[in-house]
């Protein structure tokens, strides 16, 4: 076998190799990003989807924000502006995350199958309440 053969053989299983790692990491560390109305169209198509990873952005519906110091758990609901569902959390969120309105957060967990989403962590996004004292700042 001439050595040009052999070199691009050699070549061909690394590429093949590289590229089935490439699939592998994807396919194992890639997660859906749903809104409300999303996920519940997905799992009402699919009953299997439910306790499948995924994150879920939406807002905090007004007033349902519930805590419970003793366990730190926290209860709230989400919505899309059409669809909503409960959302379950045991640890610390955010200092952003307040009971005010138009909260909007990601949730990354599992949708359950009792039609609550039990979430591993929540993010909230950073008001702009933030940017409005720095003219204030800048008259005294």
């Amino acid at each position: 076998m001439k050595a040009s053969t052999r070199f691009v053989i050699g070549a061909a299983v690394i590429v093949a190799g590289v590229g089935a790692l490439i699939a592998t990491g994807v396919k194992e560390t890639g997660i859906y990003f749903l809104t409300p109305s999303e996920l519940l169209a997905k799992t009402q198509a699919d009953p299997g989807f439910h306790d499948v990873g995924l994150k879920v952005g939406a807002k905090v519906v007004p007033g349902s924000v519930r805590r419970d110091q003793a366990t730190r758990t926290i209860d709230f609901r989400v919505s899309d502006g059409s669809s909503e569902f409960p959302v379950t959390y045991t640890g610390l969120v955010p200092d952003t995350f307040t009971d005010a309105s138009n909260i909007e957060v990601i949730v990354e967990g599992k949708y359950g199958r009792d039609g609550v989403f039990h979430a591993t962590e929540v993010l909230a996004k950073c008001g702009s309440r933030y940017e409005s004292e720095l003219p204030k700042a800048r008259k005294a």
